[in-house]
């Protein structure tokens, strides 16, 4: 999501395979979580030889929780452990809390929020989103 971001944004298509290059990924690896996101709205797919993908929706509006949320729905459930007494009582609990600590802190980072972080360490962003007027 950051990739297609930083590259494009909202404006342009970025393919799998210059993704799965940029990141160093199997392009079959990637496929399925980006059709995942897909799903989820949170990226735009068009399809045929000059198809790729682009944000569904504004990098200011989309968090590290909604890509965590979409990506995770699409996972198996995690193994029932309810039998083991350490589990249940102490380790379940445990990770309950953390992930509840994590959730509202991957809320608050945007794709929007990332790009900055990236500008300010000198990244340039080969495409810059095109400027909008409305009346």
């Amino acid at each position: 999501m950051l990739d297609i971001a930083f590259h494009t944004g909202r404006s342009d298509l970025v393919s799998g395979v210059e993704l799965a290059e940029r990141t160093g990924l199997a392009r079959r690896g990637i496929e399925p979580v980006l059709q995942t996101l897909s799903r989820s709205g949170l990226l735009e797919s068009v399809r045929g030889p000059k198809g790729g993908y682009r944000l569904g929706r504004a990098r200011r509006d989309i968090s590290l929780d909604d890509i965590a949320q979409a990506v995770l729905l699409d996972e198996p459930a995690p193994m029932d452990e309810t039998s083991n007494p350490l589990f249940r009582e102490v380790i379940a609990p445990c990770w309950q809390t953390l992930d509840l600590r994590m959730k509202r802190e991957m809320a608050e980072i945007s794709l929007e929020e990332l790009i900055r972080r990236a500008e300010k360490r000198g990244l340039r962003r080969p495409v810059e989103e095109p400027i909008t007027f409305s009346i």
